[in-house]
């Protein structure tokens, strides 16, 4: 797949909810995972996809109720691609919020081997 084939399916995946079969169809099984420094509840960084699953377990247990999600892109350039991503979310404690973030991914031999993250800390 290319990397415009990659990334469309990914924002496909993501629109429908379905974040994991994105995940086990799309990314390389040594994929590493990076977050902004000083991310609080689950490491900043990781590598392969058994440490992206349990990232992912981490975080959806700081959620109270996840509301709905909206993603705008992809863009692709050369073998990036990026989207942005807002979500309605209630983490665990805090009140209901809008959390955007940036995403940029690394596309080789057709599967997702990187994906950072950037957002607001507060």
């Amino acid at each position: 797949m290319s990397t415009k084939e990659v990334a469309n399916k990914w924002a496909a995946y993501c629109r429908a909810g379905q974040y994991d079969k994105a995940q086990e169809e799309l990314y390389d099984y040594k994929c590493k995972s990076q977050e902004m420094e000083g991310v609080q509840g689950y490491p900043a960084k990781v590598v392969g996809m058994e440490a992206i699953k349990m990232k992912g377990e981490q975080w959806n247990q700081m959620v109270e109720e996840f509301h709905g999600s909206e993603i705008e892109g992809p863009i692709v350039a050369g073998n990036h691609f990026t989207a942005s991503m807002k979500m309605d979310i209630t983490m665990k404690g805090q009140p209901r919020s809008i959390n955007e973030q940036v995403a940029v991914f690394q596309v080789e031999n057709g599967k997702i081997v990187h994906e950072q993250f950037f957002y607001q800390m507060d």
